[in-house]
């Protein structure tokens, strides 16, 4: 999922999740094959799409691991994809925000029928938006009816006007304020990362620090997760990266690598496709929440009827989205996209096979470019938590 407005990418995905139709061109595997060439084929077809570079990793059922690359991370100097590069995480940290939610829920510090009110006094207030009427949950669902307007940029002059500006959580909260809501509180679905963002400061209140800090103590030093980093206003990547690049359109590529997300709170962190997968793994095969916050954590909701149409059969719960395999069940994920770097991930209910592939160009000119770019990308997981045969156990 995408994770501001700053592009006409990130626009589309965080209001529609475009990732139609992924399962259905899931490509069968060539007899005698083995998931680490389904993953180099997977990987270079989404760059034949024209996407600069891609990295991809997943890991079965025993812990086997394959890794694939395509493409380069550098398009001025023709350097190879790093299969260890760092990238922003963007979105899919939601998915962790939600999980110290749930964790503050077990220990008694919160409850998700709380209402934002009761948890920021005031906050959210003006032109119909009632803190009172909406809960935690709703927030973590994205059924609040908090409308985003998040600053973005949707061409390279506004992206390099734009790509330092550094905004506080209240100024970002503030502007969606100035709006009416989309729907009253519970009667809809359409993603907020306003909500996102007034989560954060749910958590400062309920723990006295900052939401990164309990991210960091309770997730990633339990986990190992070293390479998972929050960069704050940092407009640059740790090495090695990838260079990430946005089409604005024919012939204008720009590198807008070096960028300040908009929400720097939320969305700054930086993480690989080692950490990602291990962070999924953890999380649903229990090691992060206890049974009975999990179990919350994958009660869906059905997404808009528009986003119905391009993503069947997918719905939303706590910070974690459920979709369809095409090899039959459902596996859970939550994708992020911003600044350039786009990324899908996958896991397994059990948390025994998953699989990310990271992007470092965004494709978002067209609905034409966006939806390929998603299709294959989806097609990738699919396979990987798919994959039967020699080389998958």
């Amino acid at each position: 999922m995408a994770s501001t407005s700053r592009t006409r990418l990130a626009v589309v995905l965080a209001t529609a999740m475009l990732l139609a139709a992924a399962a259905a061109s899931a490509v069968a595997r060539p007899p005698g094959s083995s998931a680490a060439d389904q993953l180099r084929r997977d990987t270079e077809a989404i760059h034949a799409l024209g996407v600069s570079g891609v990295q991809a990793r997943a890991v079965a059922r025993s812990g086997r691991q394959s890794v694939a690359t395509s493409g380069t991370a550098d398009l001025s100097t023709g350097r190879p994809v790093s299969a260890n590069g760092y990238f922003r995480m963007a979105s899919t940290s939601k998915t962790m925000v939600a999980t110290v939610v749930l964790q503050l829920e077990s220990e008694g510090r919160l409850s998700l029928d709380d209402t934002v009110d009761r948890r920021l006094p005031g906050v959210v207030r003006g032109n119909g938006n009632d803190g009172s009427r909406i809960t935690i949950r709703q927030l973590l669902q994205h059924t609040s009816g908090i409308r985003d307007d998040l600053p973005g940029y949707t061409t390279p002059e506004e992206y390099h006007q734009q790509r330092h500006d550094v905004h506080s959580p209240e100024q970002l909260v503030a502007r969606a304020m100035a709006h009416a809501p989309n729907f009253p509180p519970g009667e809809g679905w359409e993603y907020s990362n306003t909500g996102y963002i007034l989560l954060d400061m749910i958590i400062q209140k309920a723990t006295g620090q900052p939401a990164r800090r309990e991210i960091e103590d309770r997730i990633l030093r339990p986990l190992g997760l070293d390479q998972t980093l929050w960069m704050g206003t940092s407009p640059t990547l740790p090495r090695p990266h990838a260079r990430a690049y946005q089409l604005f359109g024919p012939g204008s590529v720009v590198d807008v690598t070096d960028q300040i997300p908009v929400d720097h709170q939320n969305l700054s962190w930086v993480t690989t496709t080692q950490d990602e997968n291990d962070f999924f793994r953890a999380l649903l095969g229990g090691r992060l929440l206890p049974k009975g916050q999990l179990a919350k954590m994958k009660q869906t909701v059905p997404v808009s009827a528009e986003v119905q149409q391009l993503w069947p059969g997918g719905r939303y719960g706590l910070g974690l989205v459920e979709r369809p395999l095409t090899c039959g069940g459902t596996y859970w994920s939550h994708e992020g996209g911003d600044g350039g770097y786009i990324t899908l991930n996958g896991v397994t209910d059990d948390g025994k096979r998953s699989a990310v592939v990271s992007m470092s160009e965004a494709r978002g000119d067209t609905p034409e470019h966006i939806l390929a770019q998603e299709g294959a990308a989806g097609t990738l997981i699919d396979n990987a938590l798919c994959a039967r045969g020699r080389g998958t156990s």
